[in-house]
């Protein structure tokens, strides 16, 4: 299994979702650099979020692409059309029929009703309403909740994503964050910076 990756352009993966039937996402870096208003760094991937409740519909959607699940976490294996995934995978990569190089992740999201729930922390929840913004074009994920998924591994590029966004945060979306860095981490660098 090759995991060569060659980003699809993010309009033509959104271009991809503008008809999918149920709620959908930018998230990952591009989010971010999209609160921002302007690139100021090189993508690696293209991530799309859907709600698990919907990772069926997504894969019928996408059925003329060639799917794979992160299962377990670290290996890639063929999601078939029709298939259930397992709760633990939140994680697809997805390519055309009979390429080579991956396009772009799709991630699931949990949810409870209108609530959406992190993965890591059960205990973290928020009104599907506050996490992405199906009003922008395209729908993204709010800031606050990316920098969240960004926070655990603290790599280069999540550190730069987090100061280009901070100056645009409201003490809302501040407060937000901090509450929940410690909630998942019991103390996080960035608090310190969000107060």
């Amino acid at each position: 299994m090759t995991y060569e990756w060659d980003p699809a352009p993010l309009h033509d993966v959104v271009a991809l979702f503008r008809h999918f039937p149920a709620p959908w996402w930018v998230s990952g870096g591009y989010a971010i650099e999209l609160a921002v208003g302007h690139a100021y760094r090189e993508h690696g991937d293209v991530d799309i979020s859907v709600l698990r409740r919907d990772h069926e519909a997504v894969r019928a959607h996408l059925a003329a692409w060639d799917c794979h699940a992160a299962d377990p976490p670290g290996q890639l294996r063929p999601w078939p059309i029709e298939e259930t995934l397992p709760l633990h995978v939140h994680d697809i990569w997805v390519r055309e029929l009979g390429g080579t190089r991956w396009r772009f992740q799709l991630m699931l999201d949990e949810s409870d009703g209108d609530t959406w729930i992190y993965r890591r922390d059960h205990s973290i929840r928020r009104p599907l309403l506050e996490v992405f913004d199906a009003q922008l074009d395209p729908p993204r994920i709010a800031p606050e909740v990316q920098l969240l998924y960004k926070s655990r591994g603290l790599r280069p590029k999540d550190e730069l994503d987090f100061t280009m966004v901070l100056p645009r945060l409201s003490v809302e979306q501040r407060r937000w964050l901090a509450t929940a860095l410690l909630t998942e981490h019991g103390n996080h660098p960035w608090v310190a910076r969000l107060s």
